[in-house]
């Protein structure tokens, strides 16, 4: 066995995804952009409408949410990969937008409790590796009333796209971390959220999660 298969193979579950996403981040823009505009159209901008005050974006990825967020909000934004880190950080200067970028992990979030209005996570609680610790997390850093604002694909409500999705990621797991057949909505409401709005399209595919910490 060579050294990287060594190295793989005793890898965390962190480890990996930075790994994973590290080496998608100089195409990821590219490829995501049609997939976007078919599944998740309108996504970005329903959060960024609903976002306020002090926002943290846990995830950040290349930043492309960060055109949405109101000019006046402050943005903070966590990356588990430098690569992706390093294309948000450089989004963010092309927009004129001040921006705290960090590198860490969505499950150990490096901020106090309560020191923020807004957390937003995008196209990401698919792949983190323990949901329910980061959303715990999430309900931390926020305030009393803060809002919990989420998008991602889950698991569909037809049983031939269901089959389809758990078949993909029998190996989309091994080889990313990714799930297909997750649903954020329960681990929200287990955390204690308070849910507000939510949407659920592209035949179940795909939901939107507006909610807040009780106060």
């Amino acid at each position: 066995m060579s050294s990287t298969a060594k190295r793989k193979t005793g890898e965390t579950p962190a480890a990996k995804q930075r790994r994973v996403w590290d080496s998608a981040a100089p195409s990821y823009d590219r490829q995501i952009v049609l997939l976007e505009r078919i599944q998740f159209g309108g996504g970005r901008e329903w959060l960024g409408a609903r976002a306020r005050g002090r926002v943290l974006e846990v995830a950040i990825g290349t930043g492309r949410n960060l055109p949405h967020y109101p000019a006046d909000a402050t943005l903070t934004g966590i990356e588990l990969s430098p690569a992706m880190l390093g294309i948000a950080r450089q989004r963010a200067a092309d927009l004129g937008r001040s921006v705290d970028l960090h590198e860490g992990d969505a499950e150990r979030l490096p901020f106090d409790d309560a020191s923020f209005d807004t957390v937003v996570c995008a196209l990401s609680l698919c792949a983190i590796p323990h949901p329910v610790k980061a959303i715990g997390e999430m309900k931390r850093v926020l305030v009393p009333g803060g809002r919990l604002l989420l998008l991602d694909h889950i698991g569909s409500t037809w049983p031939p796209i269901y089959a389809a999705q758990w078949l993909l990621e029998r190996v989309t797991i091994r080889a990313a971390g990714e799930h297909f057949t997750r649903r954020q909505l329960p681990l929200v409401r287990a955390a204690g959220f308070e849910i507000v709005e939510t949407e659920r399209l592209k035949a179940g595919t795909v939901e939107r999660v507006h909610a807040v910490k009780p106060n």
